[in-house]
């Protein structure tokens, strides 16, 4: 089971791994109502090393990205969540814009990213390849998302009540 921590215990830790020769991934998202795709994402990225860390987008910045009533999960029972799973070894919450200055503090060997991207159009991949680090493309077509789940649910609320908007709040 992974360990939440700060970016500052985490970057300890990396260099202590690295000292031992072993290799640090790196790989973030939103992680809200944790799905298959979620898992396969981590599993994906894990194979690409020794040590996953996994950045978790505050509360903040899931509102900005997805917009209102969301996320659903809190932050730091998101994090909670993906700390649970086998693969993960760390996990920390971020509220920046992008992980530029999480690649730029712990220089990831591989910075993981899902199939909605290329190689070429992960936004921080300037940065990772400046110290010679690599991009992975991992996971399984992006067939799942929470956006989709909570949309399904909010249409099968037929109650009338609005329980899933409410449960939100």
């Amino acid at each position: 089971m992974g360990r939440i921590a700060s970016l500052d215990e985490i970057a300890r830790e990396v260099d202590v791994a690295r000292s031992r020769g072993e290799r640090i991934v790196l790989t973030n998202g939103a992680f809200d109502l944790l799905h298959v795709g979620h898992v396969r994402y981590l599993n994906g990225a894990r194979q690409h090393g020794d040590v996953l860390v996994v950045a978790v987008n505050s509360d903040a910045s899931v509102r900005g990205l997805k917009g209102e009533g969301r996320p659903v999960v809190p932050e730091d029972e998101r994090a909670e969540l993906v700390a649970a799973l086998a693969g993960v070894d760390w996990v920390f919450v971020f509220s920046e814009p992008n992980v530029r200055g999480i690649i730029a503090r712990l220089r990831p060997d591989v910075h993981a990213k899902g199939t909605d991207y290329t190689v070429d159009s992960v936004p921080e991949r300037d940065a990772v390849q400046a110290y010679g680090g690599q991009v992975a493309i991992v996971g399984d077509p992006k067939n799942h998302s929470t956006s989709a789940m909570v949309a399904d649910l909010e249409q099968r609320d037929a109650s009338g009540v609005g329980a899933i908007k409410e449960a939100r709040r």
